[in-house]
């Protein structure tokens, strides 16, 4: 028996955020010869789940990067961040004009205004350098309002943080010097973990939150030696679970720095990539 770890953004999911029919029919197949599938995804809980019964697939779960395992109806790990450093970095982050969104027990929260900031913010961008391409970030700006499980509010300060289990602080900016700068503002502190999944994205958690940890958490979980483990993934928050698993695939779509690490490189994720890993190299003729 093997556990294969399956990220989703820009690995198992089509541009419209569906999983194709071609990529469904592949894990389909590996958990028939008895394999485990599990998805491993820097997004929410409420919005994977969604997503993958919208699919018509049925596996253990591992959300916010590595914060939250579920398997079997329920969650078996949850690493939350805790309320002190919350209650810093929420202030500190509306002051300095980021765009976030909190990853909870019920779901996203997130501003009202959250969409026009950032629109706001691609519109100065786009002023300030002629060559900024708009129309990508408009895209990209988009689709973080399709996820599901979204919970819009007025203000942070109407919510109860402590009863959320905030899991995960997810920050978008266009502007990369403001963001690298962000990143270096937080990177030596030892009670939060950070990583990203694009170069507009940082993502803060609990200072455990790995998925390389969550996928060794899940292998013990299930009796399953690491060596027996597949990771297919593309970006810089899929490293460290190539770091852990048996065998490492990466996208052809994968930035450089994780294909260095990958056992193997796959297709591109809207080649079905996911696909053509998993019969090359997971389910046996």
């Amino acid at each position: 028996m093997r556990l294969i770890a399956i990220d989703l953004d820009g690995t198992l999911l089509s541009e419209d955020g569906t999983i194709s029919a071609t990529n469904v029919e592949a894990i389909h197949d590996v958990q028939k010869q008895r394999d485990i599938i599990t998805i491993c995804s820097g997004r929410s809980l409420h919005d994977t789940q969604a997503i993958l019964k919208n699919a018509g697939i049925d596996c253990p779960i591992i959300t916010g990067n590595g914060a939250i395992a579920f398997h079997g109806k329920e969650i078996i790990q949850k690493l939350v961040i805790p309320d002190n450093v919350l209650s810093e970095l929420i202030p500190f982050l509306e002051s300095e004009g980021f765009y976030f969104e909190l990853y909870t027990n019920q779901g996203i929260h997130l501003l009202a205004k959250g969409k026009e900031q950032l629109g706001e913010e691609i519109r100065l961008l786009a002023e300030k350098d002629p060559t900024f391409p708009m129309e990508w970030a408009n895209k990209e700006r988009d689709i973080q309002f399709q996820q599901f499980g979204l919970h819009y509010i007025n203000d942070y300060k109407d919510i109860d943080i402590p009863n959320l289990e905030v899991y995960k602080i997810f920050v978008l900016s266009f502007d990369r010097k403001k963001l690298e700068h962000l990143e270096n503002t937080l990177k030596n502190r030892q009670d939060i973990s950070l990583t990203s999944s694009g170069s507009t994205k940082l993502e803060i958690a609990h200072a455990e939150v790995s998925k390389g940890n969550a996928l060794t958490y899940m292998a013990n979980f299930l009796s399953i030696p690491l060596q027996d483990t597949v990771a297919i993934g593309d970006n810089l928050n899929d490293i460290s679970m190539f770091k852990v698993a048996g065998i490492s695939v990466a996208m052809g779509n994968a930035v450089e720095e994780a294909k260095k690490l990958s056992t193997y490189t796959t297709k591109r994720y809207n080649e079905d990539g996911v696909a053509y890993a998993l019969r090359k190299y997971v389910i046996k003729a």
